[in-house]
């Protein structure tokens, strides 16, 4: 139980809380003559000029109630508490204050464990000062203290259905990286095993032709240049403890694989421009797995689709895959977190990965990565 209760104690802040927004304002917006109406209209308000001046002055924590949840929740109970104090009455006691519980949700959905913790104390002091001081039926206490616990409740559902997201994504993009990781594994072993080769022929043909040596340590040279270029990509590469895929990795001949029917799915075209058998094994592997991941997207996903062409393009600087299919637009989300792990794969060597719906009908998937596989 004490590390149950240290680690709610603990618990931080969730990451980047949206600031205000355009519906913040349009909710204060709303409330703020909500409550001069019903000043005006409803006889039965105790101390009603007090009531609506504070109903109205704290209509504007709603503003703060993401970035500052623990300060707005003791602002708002605390001067009600107090105003109620002075007054002898319930003051105020406006409809317009159901406001207040989204105080109550932004503090569980955004605060940390200990605001959390103290502002639940302040919430339930408020609530225990109201049926004590003033006459609360049963009924009332109870259905207040469950529409309070429901809201908070809420938010804390919101909260850490968030949190399993963002773990979802992380662990998609993590084993991006592995995969990633696998494959410059190779590129590096490929161009350790050329500088071998080399060296061990200039050691070989050095007694009959000295200038082979001199070669040979051209070669080298330029090999393990690229072999460093590679390394530093793998420097943003994560990796997990697992055991090596012994699988050579796929590149950018091995798309006409993906070319043809595959069950009742649509035909599949595949049109790979010619020269580019000399990319670095790291950039046509990525190309391959985008490639692959959006018709394995459009296949699941494309209703209706006749057709998924598959496009690849190069110039001196840059390689370039579309893929796009003529069935029914769908949602962004459709693609789920497959699309995620193809940013990421692009990402990490310096590119980009676009998707979204035609003008007319379908899906495209761009992805652009540096010819020579370097990150930016």
């Amino acid at each position: 139980m004490p590390g149950l209760l240290r680690s709610v104690w603990d618990e931080p802040r969730p990451a980047q809380p949206p600031r205000r927004v355009w519906r913040d304002w349009a909710l204060v917006g709303v409330l703020v003559p909500a409550a001069v109406l019903e000043g005006v209209l409803r006889a039965d308000i105790p101390w009603r000029p007090l009531s609506v001046a504070i109903t109205v002055g704290l209509i504007p924590t709603l503003l703060w109630r993401r970035t500052r949840p623990l300060l707005m929740v003791a602002i708002a109970f605390g001067v009600t508490a107090l105003a109620s104090l002075a007054t002898g009455a319930d003051v105020p006691s406006t409809n317009v204050l159901v406001f207040v519980l989204l105080l109550a949700y932004a503090l569980f959905r955004w605060g940390s464990g200990r605001e959390i913790v103290i502002g639940s104390v302040i919430m339930l002091a408020r609530l225990a000062f109201w049926m004590v001081f003033f006459d609360v039926r049963t009924g009332d206490a109870v259905g207040g203290l469950a529409i309070l616990f429901g809201v908070c409740a809420l938010g804390a559902a919101f909260r850490y259905r968030s949190r399993a997201r963002m773990r979802e994504i992380d662990q998609v993009k993590l084993r991006e990286r592995e995969r990633l990781a696998r494959d410059l594994h190779d590129t590096v072993a490929h161009h350790v095993s050329a500088m071998a080769v080399r060296a061990q022929a200039g050691l070989a043909t050095a007694p009959a032709r000295p200038e082979a040596a001199t070669e040979a340590l051209h070669v080298i040279e330029a090999e393990a240049a690229r072999a460093l270029a590679e390394m530093r990509a793998m420097v943003r590469v994560l990796r997990a403890r697992e055991p090596a895929d012994t699988t050579p990795s796929p590149t950018v001949c091995d798309l006409v694989r993906l070319a043809g029917r595959d069950g009742a799915g649509p035909p599949v075209d595949v049109e790979v421009d010619a020269g580019l058998d000399d990319l670095p094994p790291a950039v046509g592997t990525a190309i391959f797995y985008l490639a692959q991941e959006a018709i394995t997207n459009a296949r699941r996903h494309a209703r209706h689709a006749t057709r998924i062409q598959v496009r690849v393009v190069a110039d001196v600087h840059s390689v370039r895959l579309r893929v796009t299919d003529d069935g029914e637009a769908r949602p962004a989300a459709s693609s789920g977190y497959g699309l995620i792990g193809m940013i990421e794969r692009a990402d990490l060597l310096g590119g980009t990965c676009e998707a979204g719906p035609n003008t007319d009908r379908g899906w495209t998937v761009t992805a652009v990565l540096p010819r020579t596989g370097a990150p930016a």
